[in-house]
């Protein structure tokens, strides 16, 4: 499919001065131009040696105290995240050729927040979250689906939030806003939290 891009450059003097509104405005543009999950993000950790890891996941809400998203504690971006709370967040959209990257510290949400979250779950996601034992080695599929199956019969009525699972809510220090500009000379602008205010500042792509 090809890219459906907007002409739009990003320019200081038009920038929202907030950078959780500055992405809530590319993130409603994204959805309303057909994008497929455009919550989608990428989420990047590190041990406390300094060796990475990342994956795909999904936002679950944001407001200006944070990005939100809910995961296994005792899967590797748990563990790496109680070594090292550091971590980072990339939004890409290739149909308005933009992206933004988030850097910041994260924690977890509270056990309310994360029982609340957890009981808008399917019924065969909580399930899900009881029987994978995340990052684990299993020895096949089946397994896999006879504890799903065992947790159904353990639940019938309604499934608890597994003391393993929950939410984290990722504090920006840094974000940054990159749009696509033709011959690779691309728009990249950084929002930097300084002394309770963000500082915007213009890099060389």
């Amino acid at each position: 499919m090809k890219p459906i891009r907007t002409t739009n450059s990003l320019d200081e003097s038009r920038v929202s001065a907030d950078p959780f509104k500055q992405f809530n405005e590319w993130l409603l543009e994204s959805a309303g131009r057909r994008a497929i999950l455009p919550e989608t993000m990428t989420l990047a950790t590190a041990t406390r040696s300094g060796r990475p890891s990342v994956r795909t996941l999904l936002l679950r809400e944001f407001d200006d105290s944070g990005f939100v998203f809910y995961t296994d504690y005792s899967g590797r971006k748990g563990r790496e995240l109680a070594e090292n709370p550091q971590a980072a967040l990339v939004f890409y959209w290739p149909r308005t050729g933009r992206q933004v990257r988030v850097e910041g510290r994260v924690s977890k949400v509270s056990s309310k927040e994360s029982d609340i979250y957890f009981s808008s779950r399917a019924r065969d996601s909580q399930l899900s979250a009881w029987a994978s034992q995340q990052s684990r080695v299993v020895r096949d599929r089946r397994f896999l689906e006879e504890r799903v199956k065992r947790f159904g019969e353990k639940y019938p009525g309604r499934i608890p939030r597994p003391p393993n699972w929950g939410g984290y809510r990722l504090r920006p220090s840094v974000f940054e806003f990159w749009k696509e500009r033709p011959g690779r000379l691309h728009d990249r602008l950084r929002y930097r939290r300084s002394k309770g205010r963000w500082i915007i500042q213009r890099l060389a792509p």
